[in-house]
């Protein structure tokens, strides 16, 4: 059923506006409940700074550096209330120092302006120090509680009317104007510190998360001998004919080294091919014309992390053809989700019951070895995984990881009760993920039901 709104000329003025998805019923309904609060302001009459990134031509990316101390913020590390911390680039400390004024400050708020426009992350003190590329712009302020701030912009209203304001079609993006007509509700001092105390708190239990996922990965390490390994390539190697025509290659990147000196590690903590320790089985290609706005999920390599399921761009099947697929094709509670194609080697174990199939670019991994889930998962995605999936890749871009290759994926078993505490180091970190998740759920929530409370 097609919907509409009916605007008044006297709601155009001002606006600059006149394309249909500016005014639409939802939007106009998450302004008029604003409006009613008498508690609004245009974000640009706050009293604050916004700060544009660097134009892209004032930093080569080609000139990133491995592990440095300056890290370059890019668009797609601005994730909802705080920037991820995994997929880091850093820059030259002169570069830094010739771009300082890009540099960001411990309580900057970052949008994202262009690919998906409209995210918004506070920075805290584990970025620094730290410049932000073009494709976010930075808005600076002690006039409002930047934890509380986030919030609002997280939540339905700051969220939508935000992506009220994007413009363009196949580069879509939001200018400085945009961000400045965003109308931001201000509730009293009081509030904002409460609603800014439960984002606070969330932070606090996403270090915690990361911290034992740390402990888990450093327990691995340590028990192979891998704490210190050194993982530059060589500048030559020799191998026998034998080994060559075993491996079906003879580019030099696969016979580096490295690769030689972690098998031979893993081999030594009795390594097994994952093939011989699971059941490998790939999923179901249903292409997009198959896509639909509502139904049963399809879970494709863009959704996996090593943390889970992501809820962001998902896509659906029609209840019907779920029907048909799920007995060969939807994950159960234990098994293993592995990527192989775009951005192979996430390895994430299936925590609660999912309705949903998986995708030709995601592998369903179940254990049929005494191995722990978790523990599997975490050598697939720490450096023991990386480096075998990097090697079958030929030290290129890597596109496809093979089904067969991945069944030789070489995976060492430490005894029983070292897997067991690394599972639980594991585990531990999922559930305070949970509960931090929660609690930013929390924070939006307390600031919508301020909002349409003051409405009734």
């Amino acid at each position: 059923m097609p919907t509409y709104s009916i605007i008044k000329k006297s709601q155009l003025e001002g606006t600059k506006r006149l394309d249909a998805e500016y005014y639409q019923p939802e939007y106009l309904a998450l302004q008029e409940n604003l409006e009613k609060t008498k508690s609004i302001m245009p974000w640009g009459e706050i009293e604050g700074k916004f700060i544009t990134g660097p134009f892209g031509s004032e930093f080569d990316t080609e000139n990133y550096v491995q592990d440095g101390e300056y890290r370059y913020v890019r668009g797609k590390d601005v994730k909802d209330f705080f920037p991820t911390d995994g997929d880091n680039v850093y820059i030259p400390k002169k570069d830094y120092e010739r771009l300082k004024k890009y540099s960001l400050l411990e309580g900057d708020i970052l949008v994202s302006v262009v690919g998906t426009p409209g995210i918004g992350a506070i920075v805290d003190s584990t970025l620094l120090p730290a410049i932000f590329s073009c494709k976010s712009t930075v808005y600076r302020t002690t006039s409002i509680n930047p934890f509380y701030f986030i919030a609002y912009l997280n939540s339905s209203y700051g969220r939508k009317l935000l992506e009220r304001g994007v413009r363009g079609a196949v580069q879509t993006g939001l200018n400085i104007n945009d961000l400045r007509d965003l109308p931001v509700f201000l509730p009293n001092v009081g509030i904002q510190e409460e609603i800014g105390d439960v984002v606070k708190n969330a932070k606090k239990t996403f270090d915690s998360s990361k911290s034992l996922y740390f402990q888990a990965e450093n327990l691995l390490l340590e028990e192979l001998g891998l704490k210190d390994f050194e993982s530059e390539s060589g500048l030559w190697s020799a191998v026998n004919l034998s080994e060559v025509q075993k491996a079906n290659r003879i580019d030099a990147e696969y016979f580096d080294p490295k690769y030689q000196k972690i098998l031979s590690l893993i081999r030594g903590n009795d390594g097994m091919a994952l093939g011989e320790l699971a059941a490998v089985k790939k999923g179901f290609e249903a292409g997009s014309e198959a896509y639909q706005e509502e139904g049963k999920l399809f879970i494709r390599v863009s959704s996996i992390s090593k943390d889970g399921i992501t809820d962001k761009d998902q896509k659906y099947l029609k209840d019907e053809l779920y029907d048909q697929l799920k007995k060969e094709y939807q994950p159960k509670v234990g098994e293993i989700l592995l990527t192989k194609d775009a951005s192979p080697g996430i390895a994430h174990v299936v925590k609660e019951p999912i309705e949903g199939i998986i995708s030709g670019g995601v592998l369903r991994v179940r254990l049929k070895e005494d191995v722990e889930p978790e523990y599997c998962a975490l050598v697939i995605n720490s450096i023991i995984g990386k480096l075998q999936v990097e090697r079958d890749a030929g030290g290129s871009i890597i596109a496809h990881w093979k089904p067969d290759q991945v069944k030789e994926l070489q995976v060492p078993i430490l005894p029983k009760p070292t897997q067991q505490k690394i599972d639980e180091f594991v585990r531990k970190s999922h559930e305070a993920r949970r509960s931090a998740k929660l609690l930013l759920e929390q924070a939006k929530k307390k600031v919508e039901d301020l909002i349409e409370n003051k409405t009734e």
